[in-house]
């Protein structure tokens, strides 16, 4: 039986894919991301040991509450670092009828990851600036590497969510929304687009970690305006 590492576990989520969601984060990420907020979850040597078996009897306590859209959702961290475990998970939840998805930066394609995602209903993936230096400067990989991502996610067919979060003067102008919206329009697995605003109510979570909060000199994204780049982008992918 796989076993892997959980930095949490929320109960009923709500902002974690379709319906309400059983959501699992997972330990460790390679990515460092300038906005992260759950620093807590990036090293690998952090976390608690589960079994597969262990967090689907969890998830099964909460069936009831699902309904037709919900169920579970592995986040983290990085779900696609634990490949196995994530997929043994996703197994089981299908035997007992359980929705999957996963939310994702789609950094990594391995013969592994791909089986996760055969397994997935539902995926939620991060397209965090739509040009290579903002990638490499502030995330750590290149733009390419998501976009190959989501490319395999097109083949299989899978239902995608794409996120980005709005991060003042750097991605929230016209331009950007533009390079997202052709993104949009060239792959059909893209069924929503969601444009979150940059908070910096997590940086007390860097200061818990006595680590420095690298956006904290950029200001927290104004909702109304976040609203209004929404609704261009709806419109440019019409």
């Amino acid at each position: 039986m796989e076993k892997g590492f959980v930095n949490s576990i929320q109960t009923l989520g709500t902002l974690d894919g379709p319906g309400v969601r059983f959501v699992v984060f997972l330990q460790g990420c390679a990515l460092h991301c300038g906005y992260c907020h759950n620093p807590e979850t990036q090293e690998m040597a952090g976390g608690k040991e589960y079994t597969s078996e262990e967090i689907v009897q969890k998830a099964v306590r909460y069936k009831e509450y699902y309904g037709q859209e919900g169920g579970i959702t592995l986040s983290g961290g990085e779900p696609i670092l634990q490949p196995e475990f994530a997929t043994e998970i996703f197994k089981k939840c299908h035997q007992n009828g359980i929705n999957t998805c996963i939310d994702t930066s789609g950094s990594v394609i391995t013969p592994a990851v791909e089986k996760l995602i055969d397994e997935t209903d539902y995926v939620m993936l991060d397209i965090k600036f739509t040009n290579n230096n903002d990638y490499e400067k502030y995330v750590g990989c290149q733009l390419s590497k998501p976009l190959e991502f989501l490319e395999m996610l097109n083949k299989k067919g899978k239902n995608v969510r794409l996120r980005q979060v709005i991060v003042p003067t750097i991605n929230d102008d016209d331009d950007n929304l533009l390079k997202l919206s052709e993104i949009v329009k060239k792959y059909s697995c893209v069924k929503k687009v969601e444009l979150l605003p940059f908070k910096k109510i997590c940086k007390t979570k860097y200061d818990a970690l006595n680590r420095e909060f690298l956006f904290d000199r950029f200001d927290s994204a104004n909702l109304e305006s976040v609203k209004k780049l929404q609704e261009k982008l709806n419109n440019l992918i019409k």
